[in-house]
């Protein structure tokens, strides 16, 4: 029978994660107390944190053996990650914590699946959750006071939590219907070729638009590796541009992992290789200062890729998707790879586009299943998006 998960380091906090407890069982739930902590419980607990501990692949004494704090907090975040993914039984799970308790129980929560209910009551809910929530979906909800024993308002707002957590896993989201899931990837600038897409696409699939500002790709990726999408229309691969030239919006290292991992069906575009993302003028790097740029808001300024840069993200992208074994089908848009490379257009430069598009031709190594096809089109024009349509519902059916 599956229960919720109430998580917290009960050598430090144990009054606050029994009140909780409590009050998740008083509104009817199940529940599994379960401590992360690294010095011994000071309540009665479900799961120990030496059964945690265990998880970790250095075996128990890496996390409890030791006399350094921040290594052991780091290893029990290692721990119960691995923990989480190999329970079955987890109906929702909610955690109480300062820095080293959200730091060890958000890392469990990441490895979950997205949809399963997940509440972190937390000291650091209303600064940057950033490195707590990454592309989870994660809830952060503020304690407002210390968690240094219960007062008035720490019942109060770990009541609250209580009632929400039992509320989400007493009522979990119907089943979708039925149709497949893809991803899809789009920017501002290459809007008008990503709606029409899924406009076309929608009446066979469950199309998940994702906005490629690093977070988005990742999103993206950590749902083709769950098994979530059943294939990806990737036209705005514009991360690359700011994880290899210092932008503010980067994908990581394993951008395209995903894709190669599971064989997906894969069609892919070079929308937005044009442009690097900056902030506010001011913090564009001094290195990069007589480039051209152009404002897209007064937060926003962005940055022309030149021919060189053209070359190494064409041959990063193109290395990558040749380790695809799935089939992968390239589309490369002749007249331009965004709304500003367009003739007359801020960052229209086709020679730095030629180079773009002969880099990934060369290293995307094309055979039976990797095609790069090249079409005199804009990236926005309509026939781009039916052609991009078109090659996706080809390999999708193979």
């Amino acid at each position: 029978m599956k229960r919720i998960y109430v998580v917290g380091t009960a050598d430090t906090k144990g009054e606050e994660l029994a009140f909780l407890a409590d009050a998740i069982t008083a509104a009817g739930a199940l529940v599994c107390r379960v401590d992360v902590g690294t010095r011994d419980a000071t309540i009665p607990v479900d799961i120990s944190a030496r059964e945690i501990a265990d998880h970790h692949p250095g075996g128990r004494e890496t996390v409890l053996g030791g006399n350094d704090r921040g290594a052991a907090v780091a290893a029990m975040g290692i721990a119960f990650a691995r923990f989480a993914q190999s329970r079955n039984d987890i109906a929702a799970m909610i955690g109480i914590g300062g820095g080293g308790g959200t730091s060890i129980v958000t890392s469990g929560m990441r490895a979950l699946p997205l949809g399963l209910p997940k509440i972190m009551v937390s000291t650091l809910a209303s600064g940057d959750t950033a490195p707590y929530v990454d592309v989870s979906d994660i809830i952060m909800m503020p304690s407002v006071t210390d968690m240094a024993g219960l007062n008035r308002l720490s019942r109060v707002v770990l009541h609250n939590a209580a009632q929400a957590i039992s509320g989400m896993a007493a009522s979990p989201a119907p089943p979708p219907d039925g149709k497949p899931s893809i991803g899809l990837t789009m920017f501002g600038v290459t809007t008008p070729c990503v709606t029409a897409i899924a406009d076309q696409l929608r009446s066979g699939y469950d199309c998940m638009v994702f906005h490629a500002t690093g977070t988005g790709g990742r999103s993206m990726e950590k749902l083709t590796d769950s098994g979530l999408l059943s294939g990806v229309v990737d036209i705005t691969t514009t991360e690359v541009c700011d994880l290899l030239f210092g932008g503010v919006l980067p994908a990581t290292e394993d951008r395209f992992g995903a894709v190669a991992r599971t064989g997906l069906p894969y069609v892919g575009s070079v929308g937005a290789l044009d442009m690097v993302n900056f902030w506010a003028p001011s913090t564009i790097p001094e290195h990069y200062r007589d480039r051209l740029f152009y404002e897209h808001n007064p937060n926003v300024t962005l940055m022309r890729t030149t021919a060189d840069e053209c070359r190494a993200i064409g041959e990063w992208i193109g290395t990558r998707l040749a380790r695809c074994k799935g089939p992968v089908h390239f589309l490369i848009p002749e007249k331009g790879v965004s709304a500003l490379d367009i003739e007359g257009g801020a960052f229209f430069d086709p020679e730095a586009d030629a180079v773009l598009f002969d880099a990934i031709e060369r290293t995307i190594k094309p055979n039976g299943k990797r095609r790069v096809t090249r079409l005199p089109l804009h990236i926005n024009d309509p026939e781009f998006a039916r052609a991009a349509t078109a090659a996706f519902l080809a390999i999708a059916r193979q």
